[in-house]
């Protein structure tokens, strides 16, 4: 069980250091920004081999053409392989297909549509204009998978165990917290620019800009208090460690694939934010057995 899609900002290189942090057992586990998904695909396949439980799982995206896509994997996902069989790598094809509203398309080609283009574009980046078009040009590769049945198909059976909609991230957690039973919400939002030019937010019509950010620490505060447990990524940036200065933060280097200059690409710093850790206290990467790990304040 694994991302089926490509995805900026996908998790599944940091993998370990998310897994550190889940508890063994959940009532919920929510992911607000799903995106390609892979902490929840890993969680279930923990969870299939009795790893780790979680009752119910709920994803959310403000992408209407992903939560679409996933809600066909669950419930068509022959329907979506037969779709996507005949689908080549082709850039006239790739226009072609860009070009179509996919609104007048149903469910399961709308699936099939997502998916060729996301694994023929330009390093698999989802990326939109302010009419809500898709927007990215065609990607070079060798010899694209665009039709992955088995991943495809594993991806399915994981999620029969998850309610997906199309929601802003306080729909997903306004019921969470309370009662003896652990609710645990990771939130991979749109990150925080780290310059000018590493703006990678337009997923979705209306963007995620620093007020959204704003509204998310207040949300993570409001699961605190309620007895949730929350955890969230972010890159490193004086502004996030302002905005998150009351929570517990650990930072970690992630991988990073996309920019146009493949020279810049390589590590990057990120935070990771909880609810339960001490508020202020900053944990950074281990250098060498003499530095210190840890820092307080921001």
């Amino acid at each position: 069980m694994r991302p089926f899609l490509k995805w900026a900002g996908g998790k599944t290189k940091l993998l370990p250091e998310l897994a550190l942090r889940l508890p063994r057992e959940m009532r919920t586990y929510a992911e607000p920004f799903c995106g390609g998904g892979a902490l929840f695909f890993a969680l279930a396949e923990d969870r299939k081999h009795h790893r780790r439980t979680f009752e119910r799982a709920i994803l959310a995206d403000r992408n209407e053409e992903l939560v679409v896509t996933y809600n066909a994997i669950k419930t068509s996902v022959g329907d979506v392989v037969d779709a996507l069989r005949p689908y080549v790598y082709d850039r006239d094809l790739f226009y072609e297909t860009r070009k179509r509203d996919p609104k007048t398309l149903s469910a399961v080609e709308r699936a099939a549509r997502l998916i060729f283009l996301n694994r023929t574009c330009f390093n698999g980046l989802w990326r939109v204009n302010s009419k809500g078009e898709f927007n990215v040009p065609f990607g070079r590769y060798k010899n694209p998978t665009i039709c992955d049945e088995e991943t495809l198909r594993a991806a399915s059976e994981a999620l029969q165990h998850a309610t997906i909609v199309h929601a802003d991230f306080s729909e997903v957690t306004r019921d969470l917290g309370g009662g003896s039973a652990v609710d645990f919400v990771y939130f991979d939002p749109p990150y925080a620019p780290v310059s000018d030019t590493a703006d990678f937010t337009a997923y979705a019509a209306g963007g995620f800009g620093f007020e959204e950010q704003e509204r998310l620490a207040g949300e993570l505060a409001s699961l605190r208090d309620r007895g949730a447990m929350g955890m969230l990524s972010n890159a490193d940036t004086p502004e996030m460690r302002v905005l998150y200065k009351d929570f517990g933060m650990h930072v970690v280097n992630a991988p990073r694939a996309i920019n146009s200059d493949p020279t810049k690409r390589g590590a990057a710093a990120e935070l990771l934010v909880t609810t339960w850790d001490e508020p202020g206290r900053i944990v950074e990467p281990q250098r060498s057995p003499a530095s210190s790990a840890v820092h307080d304040g921001a």
